[in-house]
């Protein structure tokens, strides 16, 4: 199967394709550069795979939390390239690409995603026995003091910007983590081999249905609410 991932919810913009078991990818730190940048990502693996968009089989996009504007932005050009070239969709949460940057031994994986305002996005993951991650609870968006975890034996591994923003605040409330790394962020990679399986099980989407998720209605605090957090 020959499938290209998108994923923008955070400051990395990656683009990434998924040539049977052979993988091509481009990924950068770059915030507000998104726009610019995606298109020629997705050219760029293609050339390197020795494909044409013609070629594909399907599109698979990091759907958010995230960045609001990178969230619209990687659902945008999904939905647009697979309704130009007739193809199916898969649709990843993002929480879920960032957890598949953690240590992979079977323990348990808090992905954190810094989402502004004195908030964290979390989900909350656990590994199945081919190493592709089941969501242990529903995701949320929350203020760190007020996330609640299960006790797991041995700690979390935690990932993500929530971490690196709120370190301190979030062990309060899960105990020492098994590992600990902020400096990650959600990878077309683990998008495109989330969304492998699902299309294999045939759980693939028009590109109509291929919707973001946000968890959160609200970009920005009203002026009332800044000055009195």
């Amino acid at each position: 199967m020959n499938l290209l991932a998108l994923e923008t919810a955070t400051e990395s913009c990656s683009v990434a394709l998924l040539r049977g078991e052979d993988l091509f990818e481009r990924s950068e730190i770059a915030p507000r550069r998104h726009a610019e940048l995606a298109l020629p990502m997705a050219e760029a693996v293609l050339a390197d795979a020795g494909l044409r968009r013609a070629d594909l089989d399907g599109i698979a996009v990091g759907r958010g939390p995230g960045s609001f504007t990178g969230v619209r932005l990687a659902v945008s050009l999904a939905q647009g390239l697979a309704l130009a070239l007739d193809l199916p969709v898969v649709t990843v949460s993002s929480l879920a690409a960032l957890a598949m940057e953690a240590p992979v031994d079977g323990g348990p994986v808090l992905a954190l995603i810094d989402a502004r305002m004195g908030e964290i996005y979390a989900g909350a993951f656990a590994r199945d026995a081919h190493g592709l991650l089941r969501a242990m609870d529903e995701e949320r968006v929350c203020a760190p003091q007020a996330l609640t975890v299960s006790d797991i034996s041995g700690g979390w591994h935690v990932v993500g910007t929530g971490w690196g923003a709120y370190a301190e605040v979030l062990q309060a409330r899960i105990g020492t983590p098994r590992s600990a790394s902020s400096e990650r962020y959600p990878q077309a990679r683990h998008v495109a081999h989330l969304a492998a399986a699902r299309f294999a099980a045939g759980e693939s989407l028009v590109a109509e249905q291929a919707l973001p998720v946000y968890l959160r209605d609200k970009v920005a605090k009203t002026l009332a609410e800044r000055r009195n957090p």
